[in-house]
């Protein structure tokens, strides 16, 4: 049977909540009561933010006795502000999509290889480059090429 602290560790690692360095939160109450949990990434961000904004800690001591650098404060403001608690809520970095290669030039790309269907990868992006001004790597075009087939399309 797991435990639940463990249960509730394997839960915010699962929605990527999880706080990579929970050892860095140093605060009091963090370390004190167990309802506060320096694992929940979360909870530890907005603690921060209201201890600033209720308590009138400075951002520098909040930012710090929570594990975070000023500027890690200010972003998580800043997120907070915009979209309120799910905006502590980790987010992935990076492209959510293949920004580049629209349905246009995925098109494009399969429109080339048709023609040649010896075309390798390396050679379709320098035609994207030529016919779009777009440089993309050999290796986005085959993934691309993989989640069309995928798709069925």
């Amino acid at each position: 049977m797991t435990a639940p602290m463990d249960a509730k560790r394997e839960a915010l690692r699962r929605q990527g909540t999880l706080h990579p360095r929970p050892k860095d939160v140093t605060d009091a109450l963090f370390r004190s009561h167990e309802f506060f949990d320096p694992r929940d990434l979360v909870q530890v961000r907005y603690e921060m933010l209201r201890r600033v904004r209720v308590e009138g800690l400075s951002v520098t001591k909040a930012a710090a006795a929570f594990g975070f650098s000023r500027p890690a404060f200010y972003q998580a403001q800043a997120a907070y502000q915009r979209h309120g608690l799910p905006g502590l809520v980790p987010r992935r970095p990076g492209p959510r999509h293949a920004h580049k290669l629209s349905d246009e030039v995925v098109d494009f790309v399969l429109r080339q290889r048709a023609r040649d269907p010896a075309l390798r990868a390396a050679s379709l992006a320098a035609l994207v480059r030529e016919a779009f001004g777009l440089t993309v790597h050999p290796r986005s075009i085959e993934r691309a090429l993989a989640r069309r087939r995928k798709k069925g399309r």
